[in-house]
């Protein structure tokens, strides 16, 4: 196992997670040596084409040497991944969590055994998340060797072989449309973000602000990372997920949380674009796109577990469905009314982004965006 580097100093013990979650994590389909390289490497050439494909038709472009990386890994790459993310992005939010529990009394044994139990629980929600995810626009991936600060728009493009594969035996869809489809909505989000050089900034300092100057409490997210493992843990039980008791922040006597959103009332529509352009593109490229979205969407409908939808919950992952839906029905009317330059407009600041208003009343945008003299 890859250690990350300070892993296992601080509020959270970073190579614990990792080697928790990679001792959880199923294991992914069955499939032979030489499957498993000719998917890895269809999905390498899907990737590639699929870069040609949406920025024809978002009419987005690249500048040179803003690249970034495409990785098609297991499940275990995406959990090392995605540690490096975290503790990269949680940092400050981490940094103040110590300073305040290292001035009291055994703040450092305090610190220790915390930090592995939230390494432990943080390990069981990536075991979990891991075997779900088919693929992801990893928008603060860490400096490396392979991609150095300030380079390649920070970011890397992330395809998860195998649960790619397992959803699409589920489904009992075409393997080769079905993947194209996966690399389509993953590479318009490389494409948003190696196109418009200030979106990751932009994103970073608004999640950043939130954390460093806001009051919420910072034990309110490591609390839900607890509630969530522990529904975990409880299932596995077999206790269909219950869980004890757990101390609540929004106690009468508690501070209560508030609601974990960049403060500035704008929206990045990625989400809902990257719906938006998979649909666009695929009937050309995908002969069976209609028949793929629609055991998509029946999947994602009716097939999670209790288990499943209490996560979401927990997670916020409930919300983020809500959000991709609100955001391609904004990007879809914006593009029938003022065509895809008009709609592009979006990514020319910060202030050309919705707010959350405008989100749900598109023509609020373009009568702000696309002022004309009379």
């Amino acid at each position: 196992m890859t250690s990350i580097g300070g892993a296992s100093s601080g509020m959270v013990d970073w190579n614990l997670a990792v080697a928790t979650a990679t001792r959880l994590v199923r294991p992914g389909p069955d499939v032979s040596r030489d499957e498993a390289r000719a998917v890895v490497a269809e999905l390498r050439r899907h990737a590639k084409a699929s870069e040609e494909h949406v920025r024809g038709f978002t009419r987005l472009g690249t500048e040179e040497g803003h690249d970034t990386p495409v990785l098609v890994v297991d499940r275990p790459g995406w959990i090392r991944a995605n540690v490096a993310g975290f503790r990269e992005l949680l940092k400050p939010l981490l940094d103040k969590m110590q300073e305040r529990r290292g001035s009291s009394t055994g703040g450092a044994v305090m610190n220790a055994v915390g930090g592995k139990v939230t390494g432990v629980e943080l390990g069981m929600l990536l075991s979990f998340l891991a075997s779900r995810v088919l693929g992801q626009y990893e928008t603060f991936a860490p400096a490396t060797r392979e991609l150095p600060a300030g380079q390649n728009g920070g970011g890397r493009l992330l395809l998860v072989a195998p649960n790619i594969v397992h959803v699409e035996r589920e489904l009992d869809v075409e393997p080769h449309d079905f993947r194209l489809w996966v690399c389509l909505h993953e590479e318009t989000h490389r494409t948003q973000f190696t196109a418009v050089p200030w979106l990751r900034d932009h994103l970073e300092g608004e999640i950043q602000s939130f954390l460093g100057e806001t009051d919420v409490d910072p034990m309110t997210v490591l609390e839900r990372v607890r509630e969530a493992a522990q529904t975990l843990a409880g299932a596995a039980r077999g206790r269909g997920g219950r869980r004890r008791p757990l101390p609540r922040r929004d106690r009468p006597d508690a501070r209560p949380a508030r609601d974990p959103r960049p403060p500035h009332g704008r929206d990045v529509p990625a989400g809902g674009h990257a719906d938006f352009v998979m649909d666009g593109v695929g009937p050309d490229v995908v002969p069976s796109v209609g028949e793929i979205r629609e055991k998509f969407q029946q999947r994602r409908a009716k097939g999670a577990s209790r288990l499943d939808m209490a996560l979401r919950k927990l997670l916020g992952l409930d919300a983020k469905l809500r959000q991709y839906r609100d955001g391609e029905r904004f990007v879809r009317a914006v593009v029938d009314e003022v065509g895809m330059d008009g709609f592009n407009r979006v990514w020319t600041s910060p202030n050309t982004l919705p707010t959350k208003t405008e989100i749900a009343k598109p023509a609020d945008w373009i009568a702000r965006v696309h002022r004309r003299t009379e």
